[in-house]
């Protein structure tokens, strides 16, 4: 994915490597089931803990040293208020099967439990969980977060 949207990104390299970066981006998207678009923009440290069933909006900001586990979305909402996509911030633990829907912003250290959907902003160091997703404490996402320093 950072190999396509490098490439893409200059004028030059666009059209003969950046197409065939996208095209074996998409065969490693469908091959292990993570759809993460090379325009999603993404801090260092991503963690993806397990594959299969991950989908990203392009649109969607996600911010350093944040990890995924399987089954996760993160959505744009077509309508309502909170039309749109969302900001997710540094060191993010996003459980299994959690669903962030539409012009959501995350703050940093939060963990988001299992399953849970997230429709409202997440103040820093929060713990979410339920449906719809609602903070249980402020304990944040230190012992959850894979740090990983490049």
């Amino acid at each position: 994915m950072r190999t396509a949207a490098f490439l893409c990104s200059r004028r030059i390299l666009r059209f003969g490597f950046g197409h065939l970066a996208r095209l074996v981006l998409r065969y490693y998207s469908l091959k292990y089931g993570i759809s993460i678009p090379w325009r999603t923009k993404i801090g260092l440290g991503f963690y993806i803990g397990h594959f299969g069933q991950i989908v990203v909006h392009y649109r969607a900001v996600i911010g350093a040293n944040c990890n995924i586990s399987q089954g996760v979305t993160i959505g744009q909402a077509n309508r309502g208020p909170r039309k749109g996509y969302a900001f997710i911030g540094d060191n993010v633990y996003i459980g299994p099967g959690a669903k962030i829907v539409g012009s959501v912003r995350v703050g940093n250290n939060v963990a988001i439990g299992a399953n849970c959907v997230v429709t409202k902003d997440v103040p820093d160091n929060a713990v979410v969980v339920g449906v719809p997703g609602r903070i249980i404490s402020y304990e944040g996402s230190m012992d959850y977060v894979n740090w990983t320093d490049y």
